[in-house]
């Protein structure tokens, strides 16, 4: 059977030292296959609690504080007291990442919910202590396969909320919406979903940020409905500086349908080309030149 993930904007390259590797749950390690939380959990039962995925490149965290600020501030927004200062959390995942001699090439997903609760239901009163921490270390780099064709999104039905419905800027365990936008791309054998705005105008994908390319500039969104992306605010800048005009503006499918080329931006996929939207070939139908350039100046960042 073909590998329905293999086009996924967070599929990975497979590697076998994964079977092997060990889970932090709340200050202990755990083979993978034993790792577990209790069914009272608050984020198993409900979703609540925020989530960080990050990548260790040459011994280092990449960006390892942004993705603390936005940790502690997503627990902060839904009063979890996560009971370490960032600084003890910073070392909590190198203990992980040192627990499993992993040094390069790691994915790090660092999931934090309110803990165990008395009885499964949406009352926070009802939490009986401290949070519960878990941390999973990876090796994932990147499907490389991407590259020979990009992705195939789909435009779902599902819009991206405002804050006062769902707030995008936190890293909600909850992410129903966006598994829904995702199903309905996969049903009708697409790899990722655009989602649009309230107001009609492109927003972002169900879990990576959207760029496209005309005449040479980068467009993307206002970032009034898109995720709080660590990687979509590194490519900004590093476009802005290595390569040309950058527009944080609102643009409409039809905009989108007729760009010279478009890729979506993640912490594990960095940047990742997209070639079809709703059947449109976009551009050539192939990964464009400045969608490459700007994939090979982020890859010559995070490596330096």
């Amino acid at each position: 059977m073909q590998d329905q993930t293999k086009y996924s904007a967070q599929s990975y390259a497979a590697d076998a030292r994964n079977e092997n590797v060990k889970v932090y749950v709340n200050g202990e390690f755990y083979p993978r296959n034993e790792a577990s939380v209790s069914v009272f959990d608050a984020g198993f039962a409900l979703g609540d609690g925020v989530w960080e995925g990050m990548r260790l490149i040459n011994g280092k965290l990449l960006a390892v504080d942004e993705h603390m600020d936005r940790l502690y501030s997503g627990a902060a927004s839904i009063q979890i007291n996560i009971g370490l200062s960032k600084d003890e959390m910073i070392r909590e995942i190198y203990k992980t990442t040192e627990e499993n001699d992993m040094h390069d090439g790691a994915h790090i997903r660092l999931m934090l919910t309110r803990g165990t609760k008395k009885t499964p239901n949406q009352d926070p009163r009802f939490a009986l202590g401290p949070p519960t921490i878990v941390i999973v270390a990876e090796y994932k780099a990147p499907n490389p396969a991407i590259w020979s064709k990009g992705l195939k999104l789909l435009t779902s039905t599902i819009r991206c909320s405002t804050p006062d419905v769902f707030d995008l800027r936190l890293n909600s365990h909850s992410r129903l919406n966006f598994i829904q936008a995702l199903l309905q791309a996969i049903n009708v054998g697409c790899d990722e979903a655009l989602m649009l705005d309230p107001r009609g105008f492109v927003a972002s994908c169900n879990s990576t940020n959207f760029f496209i390319v005309r005449k040479g500039e980068l467009w993307t969104s206002t970032g009034l409905y898109n995720f709080n992306g660590i990687t979509r605010k590194k490519i900004i800048k590093l476009f802005q500086e290595k390569i040309g005009t950058l527009r944080e503006v609102d643009f409409t499918l039809a905009e989108t349908y007729s760009a010279d080329e478009a890729f979506v931006t993640g912490t594990l996929g960095g940047v990742t080309p997209v070639t079809s939207i709703d059947g449109r070939a976009i551009g050539t139908g192939l990964p464009g030149e400045v969608t490459k350039k700007i994939s090979d100046i982020y890859k010559e960042f995070i490596s330096s």
